[in-house]
């Protein structure tokens, strides 16, 4: 073979293979953020559930029970979940 078609070659492997490290990457990176530490970039510990999960469906109704829910009615359910979560330390102290 002459150098020229080696080194077409070998070029062409080269971005094949690139390409292939990008179509994997993306699919990687969609679940591997729900790994990373919050400290580190990850998401957020009251980030919603992703779509097309159970959890997800559950939230969007939980969601769409208190939008039709009245506003002091809501406030109230906040408040109570609020304190039910528990008190910090500094707060049981008060």
């Amino acid at each position: 073979m002459s150098m020229r078609f080696r080194s077409l070659l070998t070029l062409l492997a080269l971005a094949a293979g690139l390409a292939g490290c990008g179509t994997v990457n993306e699919k990687l990176s969609a679940g591997m953020g729900d790994y990373v530490p919050q400290w580190a970039g990850g998401l957020p510990a009251d980030a919603p559930p992703r779509p097309g999960t159970p959890q997800y469906d559950a939230y969007m109704k939980e969601r769409e029970r208190k939008r039709l829910m009245p506003a002091a009615d809501r406030e109230k359910e906040e408040q109570a979940q609020k304190r039910a979560s528990g008190l910090t330390s500094g707060e049981a102290v008060r």
